[in-house]
């Protein structure tokens, strides 16, 4: 059912009539699918932007302290890091990331999403505010791996609320500019080094602790901030809970419009639910590697090579400013801010194309094209035609195209899955992807980088090229026109009825 004709219909004649009661067999009729779809913007779903995205601000403040610190890290008289602990504590953030998006994916299709909203939070709050405590690399590297684990669980809850809760016409640009709001974290990730580890201002082996206390604090405000946010409507039907969906739709409808004006049943197109608690883990694996195995390929590929792209390079971007262009550890935030820039404007300014152009097109360019640039400019860095700055001035040209490719397999995964799936599927995807893309990256870039040689590097630089062509090419073949179509259309519930 093509359930973007109820688009055509004005918002301000919403319907708030109750839903058909289930029958005997629960199985529930609906038009909370099409109302949800049928909104314009408003703004309720600006401010649920904010409270929820602001996730990856967290995320981007996180990595960039983690890059960012490193140099301290290594200079502080507690810590004494090496190059491979740098590598070896980031990646046990990621590797962190990645069973917290397993376990958390799992509990959030379980138990819905404004739950995880919560508890993903209070973990992290709590381990970044304990690696601010840390005393030895091992202390530091558990309480990296806590703080993933919080915002790996964070990445699944949250996708799947955006998507659920977003009109489908609006989706790939808001899902593509959340997701790219992680540089806004980047870029105060490194005000706050600039900072906090210049000796004329404070002690750097205190600075860095209290770098990781201001995360903590930053966390906090987005705790209060997701108070208000409601559950997934479209969740809560699925799971039993129709009335409450309704509720929940008709207030969404009331604070975007103003008003909820009763209408007649027939007014959105409706679709037939039966109702259940849970899916198993069979059902799910059918559905992701039998009945949807392409699907699945797809999102293999797009996670995995940004992935490792995004780790290898992003983690270690302090490294190589240190150690291959002799840049003082306290001044490298000054080359992650224009570095930041780029990738915030990517999604920014390419997202329309996105539900424009299609995400097919848009896919296999943003990856096609970050790939290229990512192996000539490795070769410039080779042979040593590359300075500091324009060293930086590369990179920012990259990623400005690497940042909505990234962002883009988040989109991809979150909308070409059953709604029951959903949160798992991006768990699944995205800890198979980092854990084979990015935990491995940092480590082994690290590696790279201790040889010395910048042929290592490019050796390293090349890998990654040739993940994000080969994506570009996975994703032009086999991916989904999923553009402007309702979540329904594009993969239909395994609740639907006929």
């Amino acid at each position: 059912m093509d359930l973007q004709l109820a688009q055509r219909n004005s918002v301000l004649n919403h319907g708030a009539s109750a839903p058909a009661p289930a029958n005997s067999d629960g199985i529930v009729e609906t038009d909370i699918p099409s109302r949800l779809d049928g909104l314009r913007w408003s703004g309720f779903h600006t401010r649920v932007v904010l409270a929820l995205g602001i996730t990856w601000i967290l995320d981007g403040l996180e990595v960039t302290l983690a890059g960012a610190l490193s140099g301290a890290l290594k200079e502080s008289p507690a810590l004494r890091f090496s190059n491979l602990d740098v590598g070896f504590a980031n990646s046990a953030y990621l590797a962190g990331a990645v069973l917290g998006a397993l376990g958390f994916g799992w509990l959030t299709d379980r138990i819905g999403r404004k739950k995880l909203f919560f508890i993903t939070l209070a973990l992290y709050l709590t381990a970044t505010a304990a690696t601010a405590l840390s005393w030895n690399v091992g202390s530091y590297a558990l309480f990296r791996f806590l703080t993933g684990a919080g915002i790996g669980g964070e990445y699944t809850a949250i996708n799947s609320t955006i998507q659920e809760l977003v009109p489908a016409r609006y989706r790939g640009w808001t899902d593509l500019v959340i997701n790219g709001s992680f540089w806004i974290g980047a870029a105060m990730g490194a005000v706050s080094a600039i900072v906090l580890l210049d000796p004329a201002v404070i002690d750097p082996d205190l600075g860095w602790r209290l770098a990781y206390l201001g995360g903590a604090g930053l966390g906090l405000v987005v705790l209060l901030m997701r108070m208000w946010i409601p559950e997934s409507p479209r969740w809560l039907m699925i799971h039993g809970r129709p009335d409450q969906a309704h509720a929940v739709v008709a207030d969404i409808e009331r604070s975007a419009t103003g008003n909820a004006q009763d209408r007649p049943q027939h007014a959105w197109p409706k679709i037939r639910l039966k109702m259940r608690h849970h899916t198993l883990l069979r059902e799910v694996a059918h559905t992701l590697f039998s009945l949807y195995r392409a699907r699945s390929l797809v999102g293999l590929a797009l996670m995995t090579a940004q992935a490792f792209f995004y780790n290898a390079i992003f983690f270690t971007f302090a490294l190589v400013l240190t150690d291959f262009f002799g840049i003082a550890s306290n001044q490298v935030g000054w080359y992650i801010l224009p570095f930041a820039a780029g990738n915030f404007l990517g999604p920014l300014l390419l997202g329309r194309l996105f539900d424009t152009l299609g995400r097919r097109a848009m896919i296999a360019f943003t990856y096609g094209v970050s790939g290229v640039l990512l192996a000539l400019s490795g070769y410039l860095f080779s042979i040593g035609l590359l300075s500091a700055e324009t060293q930086t001035i590369a990179w920012m040209v990259i990623f400005f195209f690497a940042s909505p490719a990234a962002s883009a397999a988040y989109l991809t995964v979150s909308e070409t899955f059953p709604l029951e799936v959903r949160a798992l599927a991006i768990a699944l995807f995205y800890a198979i992807g980092t854990g084979i893309g990015g935990v491995a990256g940092p480590a082994l870039f690290g590696a790279l980088i201790d040889t010395g040689s910048r042929d290592s590097v490019f050796a390293g630089y090349l890998l990654g090229s040739g993940l994000m062509i080969a994506a570009a090419a996975i994703g032009w073949r086999y991916g989904i026109a999923a553009e402007r179509r309702a979540l329904e259309s594009v993969a239909r519930p395994l609740a639907f009825v006929e």
